[in-house]
C-alpha cells in the first residue's frame, strides 16, 4: 500500500504541473491524460510490488533440499523451518540488483523468546564486517595525506608504538599489511565484554593486560611473508587513526563514511546510547539461549565494533561498487577503491575478503556473540546481498538464503555449494546422530575428492553437541574423527575435552597426552591435561 500511495503521489503532482501550464482546453485534455498515467503507474506499481512479494516468497521457499538418508526423498525446508531447526530468531536481508537496493525483508523476532518481530530498522551487531568498513575510513584518511599504507605505523603511532623484535627487523607493520591481515601480528578475534563487565583500554587490550580477556598483540613471523588473520592488527589500526586525527573513532567513522554514504541507522559507539540501544536485536547462542544484557561490548569497534542493519551494510557495498567504475565517489575515489579491492594476500584485499573465482566479487562475513552476518557484493554485475541475524548460527543460515536469491536472480556467479560440515550437521539436527555418521561415510566414499570431509568437518559437528550438552553423543563424533585422522593433535584434543566434559578425567588425560605427543606446541592440550593431573 505504502508503494502505491508514493506513486499516486508522484503522477499527480506531474500532473497537476501540465494543468498549470495549458489553456482549460489543453487542461482538460491534459488532466484526462494525466489521470490515465496515474492509474497506469498505480497499476505499474502494484504489479511491481506484487512481482517483488511473489520473488520474496518463492526464496523463502526455495531452500536447497537436504539429501539426508540414502533412499529417501531430501529434506525440503523453508527459510522458517531452517531458522527454527538451528535456532536463529531473528533474520533481516537485503537484496542488491543493478547497483541498487532491490527489497529487504525481515523474519523473526529480534531476540530468543522475544515477541518483537525484526523490522528492517532493526539494530544488528556486524561483527567483522566492521572491517572492511573501518578500512574505507582508513583510506579516507590516506586520500588527505593524513595516513600512508607502506609506511611503518611507530611513525604516527602516538597512544602506543607496536613492540619491535626480531621480526620487524627488516620487514615492518604497516597499514596495508594491517588491513590484509599479513603483518604477522597475532590475536584473530574478540569475545567482547558482557554488559556488566569492566571494558579494558585499547593500550590495555595491545599489552593483554587485566581486564583485557585476550593475549598480547604482538608481530611473530615476519611482516608480508604469509596471510594470517588478525582482528588485533585491525585494531592497531583503529588505534592509528585515531592518533592522526585527534578524534574518538565512533566519530571519526560518521565523518568520514556512515554519514556521507547515507548509513544513518549505523554506528561504531560502544555500548551504544540508550536511544539507539533501543532499536537493536538480543544476541542468541547456538543452543537458542539469549546472550546476558542482550549483547557484548566491544572496545575493538574497527574489529568488531560496528551497529548496523542490512540495508545500511548495502548502501556501503553499492558505493565502493560504483567508485570501482568511476560513477560515484562519496568517500573513495576510483583509484583509491581499485587498490581497495586488488590483492594483497591470499585471500584479501585491503579491508575486504576477495574471490579470485568471481571477478568482481568482494565481501566479508562476521560474527560477534550471539551474532552473524554476511555481506557480498559484485562491482561488475551490480548485484549482492547483505543479511544479519541475531544468532551464532547466522551465516550458516544466511549462506543457504543467499543460494535461493542467486538462483532466483540468476546470478553469474553463484555461491558455493553447501559445505561438508553444513550438510552433516544438518542431518544431524534432523535424521540423528546414526544417519549422519553414514552420510559421512558416503561422502567419504564418493571418490570426489572435492566431496571427501576433511578433519574440521567431523570436529565441527562433534563441537555442536559439546554445547548443546550431549556429551555422548559429542563423543561418538570425536572417536568417529580419531579414527579418520589418527595422527592429527587436534582430533584427539577435541575428544579428550569431550570426556573432559562427560567426566571421564582419565580418557581426557589420556588423549590430551596423545595430542601433545604428536604436537608439543599444543598449549591448550598441555594446559588441560597438567589441569587434569592436578586433581587426582
Amino acid at each position: 500500500m505504502k508503494n502505491q500511495i508514493r506513486v499516486i503521489r508522484i503522477c499527480l503532482y506531474v500532473a497537476g504541473a501540465g494543468i498549470l501550464l495549458g489553456t482549460a482546453a489543453s487542461s482538460r485534455l491534459k488532466a484526462q491524460n494525466g489521470a490515465v498515467a496515474t492509474q497506469s503507474a498505480v497499476a505499474s506499481g502494484a504489479t511491481s510490488t506484487a512481482n517483488t512479494e511473489a520473488r520474496i516468497e518463492r526464496i523463502g521457499h526455495a531452500i536447497e533440499p537436504i539429501e539426508a538418508v540414502k533412499g529417501e526423498p531430501p529434506v525440503s525446508l523453508d527459510i522458517e523451518q531452517l531458522m527454527k531447526v538451528y535456532n536463529v530468531s531473528g533474520l533481516s536481508v537485503t537484496v542488491i540488483e543493478d547497483y541498487k537496493i532491490a527489497w529487504a525483508k525481515s523474519y523473526g523476532v529480534s531476540e530468543p523468546g522475544g515477541a518483537t518481530p525484526v523490522r528492517a530498522k532493526t539494530l544488528f551487531q556486524a561483527g567483522s564486517i566492521s572491517k572492511p568498513v573501518a578500512a574505507a575510513g582508513m583510506f579516507a584518511l590516506v586520500q588527505e595525506g593524513k595516513l600512508s599504507l607502506n609506511e611503518n605505523v611507530n611513525e604516527k603511532l602516538k597512544t602506543w608504538k607496536v613492540p619491535e623484535n626480531e621480526f620487524t627487523r627488516e620487514q615492518k607493520v604497516t597499514l596495508r599489511r594491517l588491513a590484509s591481515h599479513s603483518a604477522g601480528l597475532t590475536v584473530h578475534g574478540f569475545p567482547g565484554y558482557d554488559v556488566d563487565e569492566k571494558v579494558p583500554t585499547l593500550v590495555q587490550i595491545f599489552n593483554g593486560e587485566k581486564p583485557a580477556n585476550t593475549a598480547a598483540i604482538r608481530v611473530d613471523f615476519v611482516p608480508g611473508t604469509q596471510e594470517r588473520y588478525s582482528g588485533g592488527g585491525v585494531t592497531i589500526e583503529q588505534q592509528l587513526m585515531m592518533d592522526v586525527s585527534g578524534k574518538q573513532f565512533p566519530a571519526l567513522m560518521k565523518e568520514t563514511v556512515l554519514d556521507k554514504i547515507g548509513m544513518s541507522d549505523s554506528s561504531y559507539e560502544q555500548p551504544l546510547p540508550p536511544a539507539r540501544a533501543a532499536m537493536t536485536a538480543g544476541g542468541g547462542y547456538a543452543d537458542g539461549k539469549p546472550v546476558h544484557g542482550k549483547w557484548h561490548v566491544y572496545p575493538e569497534m574497527a574489529a568488531a565494533g560496528l551497529w548496523t542493519t542490512p540495508s545500511d551494510l548495502a548502501k556501503f557495498a553499492i558505493e565502493i561498487a560504483l567508485a570501482k567504475q568511476g560513477k560515484s565517489n562519496k568517500v573513495l575515489t576510483q583509484k583509491t577503491v581499485e587498490e581497495m579491492l586488488t590483492p594483497q594476500s591470499k585471500d584479501f584485499g585491503v579491508g575486504f575478503g576477495l574471490n579470485k573465482k568471481r571477478p568482481g566479487e568482494f565481501g566479508h562475513n562476521g560474527a560477534d556473540e550471539g551474532f552473524q552476518a554476511v555481506l557480498v557484493m559484485n562491482s561488475e554485475t551490480g548485484q549482492g546481498i547483505a543479511i544479519m541475524a541475531n544468532s551464532d548460527y547466522g551465516i550458516l543460515v544466511a549462506e543457504e538464503y543467499m543460494r535461493s536469491v542467486a538462483k532466483e536472480y540468476n546470478w553469474k556467479y553463484k555461491p558455493d555449494p553447501r559445505r561438508a560440515f553444513v550438510q552433516l550437521g544438518m542431518i544431524a539436527k534432523l535424521k540423528g546422530l546414526d544417519a549422519m555418521l553414514a552420510k559421512y561415510d558416503e561422502l567419504k566414499n564418493s571418490g570426489d575428492p572435492e566431496t571427501r570431509p576433511n578433519e574440521g568437518v567431523l570436529n565441527g559437528v562433534g563441537y555442536d553437541y559439546l554445547r548443546a550438552g550431549k556429551n555422548d553423543d559429542a563423543i561418538r563424533v570425536f572417536q568417529k574423527n580419531v579414527k579418520e585422522y589418527p595422527d592429527s593433535s587436534n582430533v584427539y584434543d577435541s575428544l579428550a575435552e569431550a570426556y573432559a566434559a562427560a567426566g571421564k578425567r582419565e580418557l581426557a588425560i589420556e588423549n590430551y597426552e596423545k595430542s601433545v605427543k604428536l604436537d608439543p606446541k599444543n598449549q591448550n592440550g598441555i594446559d588441560r591435561l597438567n589441569k587434569l593431573k592436578e586433581k587426582q
